[in-house]
């Protein structure tokens, strides 16, 4: 037990030394960058408040900061002119996107605008949009929506502020984005007992592509988001979505979210 308790200590100092060494090579052209710890990066500094996390860092490494998260570098732009650069003059450099398992689960293998690749399929469907979703006159035709669903919102916050009750500013913003996009793209609203459905679903999908899969940043952590359940509830909600058709014809399936 003695030797094969040195052995491991041997092989872990090893891997170290080398994970190093290969680190200062592979950093000597990068750009500042905050001391991190083999596999994990620097996931361990980014804490409860990421913003607040890359504020102070950005003060001591400059505006423009090479962090890693797990295996996956990232770099920090933290000043209009670094930000410049990025977006505008070299923007092919930085314009292809991340994969990551969660949009993989519930678009379609990232098929959509925000998360599929750089190529000849993201700028045709990126012209799709530019054309047929995202045009003057289109945007310009679902101005009364977004006014109407605004002006309610605003009476529903002035409401709760004249019977002292707390307003939760994230839910009336989601609640607020769905509406929009549900009278926009599906032609009403769903709200209510024949809408409750159908509205969680929503909420529950939006909720799911922002959550942060470990698996992505450390590989060998992956297991992690299956044995949380992440991906099951990923696939439900995907399920559902796909099989969408009128959710008040369907109570039975969406009363088991």
């Amino acid at each position: 037990m003695l030797f094969f308790t040195i052995f491991l200590l041997f092989l872990s100092v090893v891997f170290i030394i080398i994970k190093l060494c290969s680190n200062e090579a592979n950093t000597k052209n990068s750009p500042p960058s905050p001391p991190r710890l083999p596999l994990l990066g620097n996931l361990h500094q980014l804490g409860l408040f990421p913003h607040r996390t890359l504020q102070t860092l950005a003060q001591n490494y400059g505006s423009l900061m090479l962090l890693h998260l797990g295996k996956v570098p990232v770099l920090v732009i933290s000043s209009a002119d670094a930000a410049r650069e990025v977006m505008k003059t070299h923007d092919l450099l930085f314009s292809d996107r991340p994969q990551r398992k969660m949009h993989d689960v519930l678009l379609y293998g990232s098929k959509d605008l925000a998360s599929s690749t750089y190529g000849e399929y993201w700028r045709q469907i990126r012209s799709v949009s530019v054309l047929h979703l995202l045009s003057t006159k289109r945007v310009q035709s679902f101005r009364r929506v977004r006014e109407e669903e605004t002006a309610r919102m605003t009476e529903n916050i002035r409401q709760c502020c004249r019977d002292s009750l707390p307003v939760n500013l994230t839910d009336i913003c989601a609640s607020v984005t769905n509406d929009v996009a549900c009278r926009v793209a599906l032609g009403r609203r769903y709200r209510g007992t024949e809408g409750r459905g159908f509205q969680k679903l929503l909420l529950e999908f939006g909720d799911l592509l922002g959550a942060v899969s470990i698996g992505d940043y450390v590989p060998w952590l992956h297991w992690v988001s299956h044995v949380s359940g992440l991906f099951q509830r990923a696939n439900k909600v995907a399920t559902l979505v796909v099989c969408f058709r009128e959710p008040i014809k369907l109570p039975n399936i969406w009363t088991s979210l």
